[in-house]
């Protein structure tokens, strides 16, 4: 074991949805020595919004600058305390974010929402990744692949989403043309913060990387890059401007070295490697161990579901995930990556507008209701659900999908309906793996983490037995941050690969949530109800009857009622 003076630590930046954190870790054993968390003072939680449009979901990039400062700047006061920590002694800065969270910049790479001229402005900021406001865009960008036999849906499920790169970037040109006319670049958060800190801001040769161009720009080297200008400028003429030459690249790779300005105001040594930055999924996958055959859920809000697969075997095209790209996830590796639009949002959503008043406050609710849930078995409800709140990502990509509960009674209670919601996610969950399945991807491994994972064992059986796998948990609680770091290690060359950083940084609990074979059982009726609410409601081509679903959810009740009674 090395000593004290010998250690080497890195540092991971994670960009969440309405905070930043930092995270120091050791790279001999991945012990995480110190975290520091800031939180966005912009907009409501760190969101700018507006009343008038629902979809409308924006930040201001200045906080995510100052994010960086007071983060990192605490962590390593923090670190301070670690016997061994010295900051000459970080090799290696990683960073993910959200995504796809573009920025529009002016030449030199600043955001424009952090100049006067356009601080008031909602399209001059950062477009979040839960920003909708461009579905119609995104429809018409799938249309024009689709009808012009293009290859640029290929490697993204064949439907673009309005999440994307490309479908805010046409709502901006369409609906805020003085922002348009401002602007020089878009950069992704994930590739703005790395420049930022290094000092290459220069929209024309800053590092852009995969992860974010793969899976959300439409890059792909099999057509030479991004789209082609004639097919950028069918869709507006002038969307091609926003085009960027530089080839995209994984994020083992180097951005820059940390600047002597940001050094100093966050108590680090300046020329410290900084890594290309990658998206909070996919950087938590490595951090959590994914690898061959082994996916991971990263559980939240939202989820995002992440797997490497060696891009030495052939590898179809999989419709309906959000992409499949090279080095995405792990240099020499595909990574496929799919997702549900909500998940904690749903159990959030429920508990705060639904929820009878004796069940007090909202903390108090969670953990009510899911202690009267968990003594539910499987079917003893009657209700099923479909999990689109927030619309669907994968594999139907509709964010004009809905939420659906079937199955209710005047005898119906809030627990019932709670559980109803969770195995929704668990069955949307299942919908995911059965997808890769169906297309030769075998999921042999399922980690979780992220805060549901670590804190709801109710919740974890229901995936165990509904997806009949077991799950497991990644040993880290911060897997987003811990993957940064790694990234950060590899980068600055303390390690050769990601999977020798893994091996030595990464893990998982003692604790694994096995599939219990009756559960199993009555889930897989469940699901075939699922199944056919999803096609029914969710695809254009359903033929089939709903007729038959009430009458089975309730021979479902009956039996899992029977037996509890037993």
């Amino acid at each position: 074991m090395a000593n004290s003076s010998d250690k080497q630590f890195s540092i991971g930046v994670d960009y969440g949805t309405n905070s930043v954190r930092a995270l120091v870790v050791d790279i001999s054993t991945g012990a995480e020595i110190a975290t520091a968390v800031f939180d966005y003072p912009s907009g409501e939680a760190g969101i700018l919004l507006d009343s008038k449009d629902p979809n409308l979901a924006r930040q201001n990039p200045a906080d995510y600058i100052e994010g960086f400062y007071h983060s990192v700047a605490s962590a390593v006061r923090d670190a301070a305390k670690t016997e061994g920590f010295t900051p000459e002694r970080v090799v290696g800065i990683g960073v993910d974010t959200t995504g796809s969270t573009p920025i529009p910049v002016n030449k030199e790479g600043v955001a424009l929402g952090t100049l006067p001229d356009f601080k008031d402005t909602l399209a001059a900021h950062a477009w979040l990744w839960k920003d909708h406001t461009s579905h119609a865009e995104a429809q018409e960008i799938t249309r024009a692949a689709s009808e012009g036999g293009l290859p640029y849906l290929a490697k993204c499920g064949g439907t673009y989403s309005s999440e994307w790169y490309w479908s805010k970037i046409l709502h901006c040109l369409r609906t805020a043309p003085e922002v348009a006319k401002a602007t020089y670049s878009w950069v992704e958060l994930a590739d703005f913060v790395p420049a930022f800190v290094t000092g290459n801001t220069n929209p024309d040769s800053l590092e852009r990387g995969i992860c974010s161009a793969g899976h959300k720009a439409m890059y792909h080297t099999d057509w030479g890059g991004l789209p082609s200008v004639e097919f950028l400028d069918s869709l507006e003429p002038g969307l091609s401007r926003f085009r960027y030459s530089t080839p995209a690249v994984a994020s083992n790779h180097q951005a820059g070295k940390l600047t002597a300005e940001v050094a100093e105001k966050v108590g680090l040594k300046p020329g410290i490697p900084v890594a290309v930055g990658a998206f909070d999924a996919h950087m938590g996958a490595v951090g959590a161990g994914c690898g061959k055959g082994t996916l991971v859920k990263i559980m939240g809000t939202s989820t995002c579901d992440c797997m490497p697969a060696p891009m030495t075997e052939k590898l179809p095209d999989v419709p309906g995930l959000c992409g499949i790209v090279p080095e995405s996830i792990m240099p020499g590796m595909y990574g496929l990556e799919a997702g549900q639009s909500a998940v904690g949002d749903i159990f959030n959503w429920f508990v705060k507008q639904l929820t009878p008043a004796k069940y007090g406050t909202e903390a108090e609710a969670h953990f009510k209701l899911t202690e009267e849930a968990a003594q539910l078995k499987p079917g003893e409800s009657g209700l099923v659900a479909l999990d689109w709140n927030n619309g669907n990502r994968t594999i139907l990509v509709d964010p004009l999908l809905t939420g659906v509960l079937v199955g209710q009674t005047l005898h119906s209670t809030a627990a019932e309906v709670y559980r109803a919601l969770v195995e929704a996610t668990a069955f949307g969950a299942l919908t995911i793996i059965n997808r890769m399945e169906e297309y030769g991807v075998q999921v042999e491994d399922v980690i979780n983490c992220g805060g549901i994972a670590e804190k709801n064992p109710m919740v974890m059986q229901i995936y165990a037995d509904v997806c009949n796998r077991p799950m497991k948990i990644s040993r880290s609680a911060q897997t987003c941050a811990l993957g940064a770091a790694i990234f950060g290690a590899v980068a600055a060359g303390a390690y050769p690969s990601v999977e020798a950083a893994q091996a030595k940084m990464t893990g998982v609990k003692e604790t694994v949530y096995q599939p219990i074979a009756e559960n199993v059982a009555v889930y897989q009726k469940l699901f075939k109800i699922y199944s056919t609410l999803h096609d029914a409601f969710g695809t254009a081509d359903y033929s089939g009857s709903l007729f038959h679903v009430m009458k089975d959810l309730l021979e479902i009740r009956q039996r899992a009622r029977g037996a509890a009674d037993a």
